[in-house]
């Protein structure tokens, strides 16, 4: 029988397939390229955690409070699909507050696993949603979902159907052949009595988008400045703030929102020793948010061996949610 956790930082499940220096390898890496660039995930520290929070709740964020709708329609079809004695494993939890939906519409949830790499966020997290549903055992991951990862070693022997949880979009933050390979490997981990819940952003007119992605009060400015200032409290850095803005962008072509730290002048930087030349005009691009209609997603996860059970969209076709199962079931 699983015990829920105590939800301090000691408790969670740290995936040894982490490497410790990540995000020195991918700073390193991204500032070296041309053009530069550095992988979304690493947004995501404590104040980052906290600054998205805050963007949720913002009026251009149409996508939190649109897809939190949408699950309230559809939890009780869901638990009906998934049956009872559920693990729920939700990929990149945040705050999981969309999480409740889905946990009080389902029979006898065995467990809940949040997976996350913001350890005090995670811990924060956990520890709240514990208090709003007592007796669901908590099986924190401190992981980066992005790579391969394992599940807490308490599950090992259970039995039951695992329903895997991505909520907000996020499977936008891949492009679309790292979004199969992840939604491959996610099935493999999840095992063959398995299910995907799956929230998906659609593209739609560029006036809508955009302000969702650089706010009139800059919050998501904020949020996407704050990794230069990991960068420079983690790695020993010296990256002027003052020296960039944020920027949004709609890539037509590709169908996807793109976010730039835009240079304003000419500089030099070092991070841990290695100096890094800037010109003006010149960008790190550090995230992508592709959007995808339903003949779009539904070949991207046939290709990633799932097929769409069920989808829900709200009344201006903006968002989905997707229920997925195995291809052939």
């Amino acid at each position: 029988m699983l015990q829920a956790t105590q939800t301090n930082q000691s408790t969670a499940f740290v995936c040894p397939s982490l490497p410790e220096n990540a995000f020195a390898t991918d700073v390193l890496a991204g500032l070296s390229h041309t053009p530069k660039s550095l992988p979304s995930v690493w947004l995501y520290d404590q104040r980052g955690s906290e600054l998205f929070e805050d963007i949720t709740g913002l009026d251009e964020y149409y996508q939190t409070r649109t897809e939190t709708a949408l699950l309230g329609e559809c939890a009780a079809a869901i638990a009906d699909v998934i049956g009872p004695d559920a693990v729920v494993v939700e990929f990149g939890s945040g705050s999981s507050r969309k999480t409740p939906l889905l946990l009080d519409a389902l029979v006898t949830p065995r467990a809940y696993v949040p997976v996350d790499i913001a350890d005090d966020f995670l811990d924060d997290a956990v520890a709240a949603l514990a208090r709003r549903c007592p007796g669901i055992p908590m099986l924190p991951v401190r992981a980066d979902f992005t790579r391969p990862f394992h599940l807490p070693p308490q599950l090992r022997n259970t039995q039951g159907p695992r329903l895997g949880f991505f909520p907000g979009s996020t499977i936008g933050n891949f492009a679309p052949a790292q979004a199969a390979a992840f939604l491959a490997h996610v099935g493999k981990m999840l095992g063959p009595r398995r299910r995907m819940v799956v929230g998906v952003d659609a593209c739609k007119d560029p006036a809508v988008l955009l302000p969702a992605y650089d706010d009139a009060r800059g919050v998501t400015a904020q949020f996407d400045l704050n990794v230069l200032v990991r960068i420079n409290r983690e790695l020993d850095g010296d990256l002027p703030l003052d020296a960039f803005r944020h920027e949004a962008r709609f890539n037509a072509a590709a169908s996807r929102i793109e976010m730039h730290l835009v240079a304003q002048r000419p500089f030099t930087a070092t991070v841990l020793g290695r100096r890094f030349g800037f010109t003006a005009g010149e960008s790190i691009h550090t995230e992508n948010s592709y959007k995808y209609g339903k003949t779009e997603f539904r070949a991207l996860a046939h290709s990633a061996g799932w097929d769409i059970e069920r989808v829900w969209l709200d009344a201006r076709a903006r968002f989905a949610v997707y229920l997925l199962r195995p291809t052939g079931d």
